[in-house]
């Protein structure tokens, strides 16, 4: 992606001090703690910095040692760890001055590729050293942010069968992720809700509802990835198949670049959304990580609210 079409870029300006402090998820894609943050530190030498790298013991609340960081004003911190990591910082320095650097150490780090940052650590360090800084949009639901997506129905279902499987088989991120697919294509029950947009109200009997972070690309060998992160508009996506046969045929489609001449397949785009359901909470996985969430789900776009540091 071209970041100086697409993003409010401005040049360097002392951002960075020499001494940054990293917060740094050690167990994101499936690193080792002691040999991570060795070559963290190494990393940020080699750039010039001085890493005071921080890692938080399980139990651990990662935003409030975010929060205690913040308070100190630091011109820039950094996270270093997969998407759960980078959201979770996010949410505590959205809306202030402090800018966030990211060093990629996750499983897939889809914001860092959107964002067209490295993923080798060395180069993420000197992106950061550099201090050229852009606006980028978050997504709040219910008040708490996401960077990438959120999502109700299926996917919730994937990620918690995926850490059943890794706790007890032992398995990587990614074969667990393919076993616990399997396994929730064959039991989806449908969620009953009301989709509140600024073009209507839609009452909606599906699998899942996808929330993402301004638009994703949706066919082709590009799925995944977002042309831009500064449009101001969420992307909902949502579907009226129900059948397991019916999830796979919608994949291939995508897979085709035919997905959009899908009739049950609907698109939105919003600046808010209120999603309604008859239960009082329901499950959404922001970013990933799993949340029990109070019903009405309140989805709104934070237009340019976080400052990152980008090549």
């Amino acid at each position: 992606m071209q970041i100086s079409r697409c993003l409010e870029l401005r040049a360097p300006a002392s951002v960075v001090t020499r001494t940054v402090p990293v917060l740094c998820n050690c167990r994101a894609g499936g690193g080792h703690s002691d040999a991570q943050v060795e070559a963290l530190r190494r990393a940020f030498a080699e750039a010039g910095l001085d890493a005071e790298v921080l890692t938080p013991q399980p139990g651990e609340d990662l935003r409030a040692i975010a929060r205690k960081l913040v308070e100190e004003r630091p011109p820039v911190l950094v996270a270093a760890g997969g998407d759960g990591t980078v959201s979770s910082i996010a949410d505590v320095v959205r809306g202030t001055d402090t800018a966030l650097g990211v060093v990629p150490a996750g499983t897939l780090n889809h914001f860092a590729r959107d964002l067209g940052l490295p993923l080798e650590f060395g180069e993420a360090a000197r992106v950061i050293a550099q201090g050229r800084s852009a606006r980028v949009d978050v997504g709040e639901v219910n008040g708490s942010v996401f960077v990438n997506n959120a999502s109700l129905g299926i996917y919730p279902k994937i990620v918690r069968e995926r850490t059943q499987q890794q706790r007890r088989f032992g398995r990587s991120k990614r074969s667990a992720m393919l076993w616990a697919t399997l396994a929730a294509l064959q039991r989806s029950p449908l969620l009953d809700l009301r989709l509140e947009l600024e073009e209507g109200v839609h009452d909606c009997r599906a699998p899942f509802v996808f929330v993402g972070n301004n638009a994703y690309v949706l066919e082709g060998f590009d799925i995944g990835k977002r042309e831009r992160l500064d449009a101001g508009l969420l992307d909902v996506y949502t579907t009226r198949r129900c059948s397991t046969g019916g999830l796979i045929g919608l994949a291939l489609r995508a897979l085709l670049g035919r997905l959009r001449q899908a009739d049950d397949f609907v698109e939105s785009k919003a600046r808010t959304l209120r999603v309604r359901s008859r239960r009082p909470q329901i499950m959404v996985a922001v970013d990933g990580e799993l949340r029990l969430v109070e019903t009405p789900l309140e989805f709104r776009s934070r237009p340019r609210a976080l400052k990152v540091l980008v090549p």
